[in-house]
C-alpha cells in the first residue's frame, strides 16, 4: 500500500471505520477473553472443592 501521507493511511481508502473497528473488536475480545477463562477456572475449583467437601461430610 502506498500512502501519500498518515491521514491516507489510517482513512485506509474510505474503509477505516470497517478496517480500525474491526482491529478494535479483536483487540477488545483478546483482552476480555483470559479473564473469562480465568473466572470460569476459578468457579469449576470452587465446585470441586465444594463437591469434596460434602463428600468428606457424607462419608462422617
Amino acid at each position: 500500500m502506498n500512502a501519500g501521507s498518515l491521514g491516507e493511511f489510517f482513512e485506509m481508502g474510505g474503509y477505516a471505520l470497517y478496517v480500525w473497528g474491526s482491529f478494535g473488536a479483536t483487540f477488545l475480545l483478546m483482552a476480555v477473553e483470559p479473564i473469562l477463562v480465568r473466572r470460569r477456572h476459578q468457579a469449576i475449583l470452587q465446585r470441586i472443592r465444594r463437591m469434596i467437601r460434602l463428600e468428606t461430610e457424607v462419608k462422617r
